[in-house]
């Protein structure tokens, strides 16, 4: 369920573009994920830190692709949203001493130091990578293709996950397991 909810904005940007252009698409991205936004609260009653930044970003630089009728600017908001990401998350872990993923996750995966380490250093590493390729895209391709890979390029998040999920699962006790089901 919760993937649809996180995939329901790119889907309805993408229609939009192959309906109308990318500025109408752009519009539909800024109310969908307002939508998205009001559903996740409305399900939690509270909004991560990224819902937040997510939110933000796609209503600041949805504004000034429109206000300026300059498509560069959504095209480079991803890049903006993933660098950031990895930049908070390095510096949290590397210069801070922090850990923001076993922070935010520790309540529900009880995992050694070290691993929570090594999944911070792999969230950052996959944030840099997506950061890249986006911008690598944005740049140098045209905006279809841009559009395309925003559809297609969701199978980088669910690769990832799931390579998260088969390296976590050896670290999490059997009574974590039975524990954490509802």
């Amino acid at each position: 369920m919760r993937f649809l909810i996180d995939f329901f904005p790119i889907a309805l940007f993408v229609i939009a573009y192959k309906m109308a252009d990318i500025y109408t698409a752009t519009g539909v991205l800024m109310v969908a994920t307002l939508v998205q936004t009001g559903v996740i609260y409305a399900i939690d009653r509270k909004l991560q830190t990224l819902h937040k930044v997510t939110l933000v970003l796609v209503l600041v630089f949805g504004a000034l692709t429109l206000l300026l009728h300059d498509e560069r600017f959504i095209k480079w908001k991803p890049t903006v949203l993933y660098a950031s990401m990895a930049i908070v998350l390095a510096a949290a872990l590397w210069i801070w001493k922090k850990n923001f993923l076993q922070i935010l996750l520790g309540s529900q995966l009880n995992l050694p130091a070290n691993v929570w380490a090594r999944l911070t250093a792999a969230w950052v590493g996959y944030f840099l990578f997506m950061a890249g390729i986006n911008a690598y895209v944005a740049a140098y391709y045209s905006t279809e293709d841009w559009v395309n890979f925003k559809l297609w390029g969701y199978v980088f998040p669910v690769v990832f996950i799931v390579g998260q999920g088969l390296y976590i699962a050896r670290y999490l006790k059997e009574d974590d397991a039975v524990e954490k089901k509802p």
